[in-house]
């Protein structure tokens, strides 16, 4: 596996790389690429650290596996590669944008764009095997980004943390909530988003609290 990332992200990440459980994770993945296909493609595997410093990080958004279909996985939660269809929790995240700030729902799924504005994209295992979902949870992933989570909840302030669903609000257990703003909503899935995802206006709510705290605002 290629520990291409960024010097911010390494120099608070770097005891993590040197544990046990990351070695075999490790090992696991190499392994993985090199006898199955995988995704996304391993240059982008740290693409969210690495498109969103740790000096410039504002918001964090949880997801949990990347996409496993052709093309789709960019290495940022629930964003696609340019050109891609739109899957339909995506889709459900630009209806929502659309009604909650007035944002026209773009051509591109790319979401590269917020996280160079400080939007962290972070899904808690940061890889898979083709057409398998969850394939390569409880490898090592999890421990790693429950490690990121907590660096960024302990050396930071007055970060949002969107946690959609119930497996990021687990996931975000350890955000100390009087440094931090959280807000939670169902998943953006087509269960969870007639069940109060839409009308949570996550996004106007977060660039109300980043201009209270002077920072700039995201550009949905």
């Amino acid at each position: 596996m290629n520990l291409c990332i960024i010097d911010s992200w390494k120099n608070i990440l770097q005891k993590e790389f040197e544990k046990p459980y990351f070695k075999r994770l490790t090992d696991f993945v190499k392994l993985e690429y090199k006898n199955s296909k995988c995704f996304p493609k391993e240059s982008d595997i740290f693409a969210a650290f690495n498109s969103c410093s740790f000096e410039n990080l504002k918001v964090v958004i949880i997801g949990q596996d990347p996409y496993h279909g052709e093309n789709q996985a960019n290495g940022l939660c629930f964003s696609v590669q340019d050109g891609i269809k739109h899957p339909p929790s995506l889709v459900n995240i630009f209806k929502e944008i659309a009604t909650d700030i007035g944002k026209e729902i773009p051509v591109s799924g790319d979401l590269s764009h917020w996280a160079q504005q400080g939007v962290l994209l972070l899904n808690a295992t940061l890889t898979v095997r083709e057409s398998e979902a969850g394939s390569h949870q409880n490898q090592g992933w999890e421990e790693f980004t429950d490690a990121v989570i907590a660096e960024i909840s302990e050396e930071k302030e007055n970060v949002v943390f969107l946690l959609w669903g119930k497996f990021a609000e687990k996931k975000g257990s350890s955000i100390n909530t009087d440094k931090h703003r959280v807000l939670k909503a169902p998943h953006p899935s087509p269960l969870g988003a007639w069940r109060g995802w839409f009308g949570s206006k996550h996004f106007s709510k977060t660039n109300a609290f980043l201009k209270n705290t002077h920072k700039e605002i995201i550009q949905w």
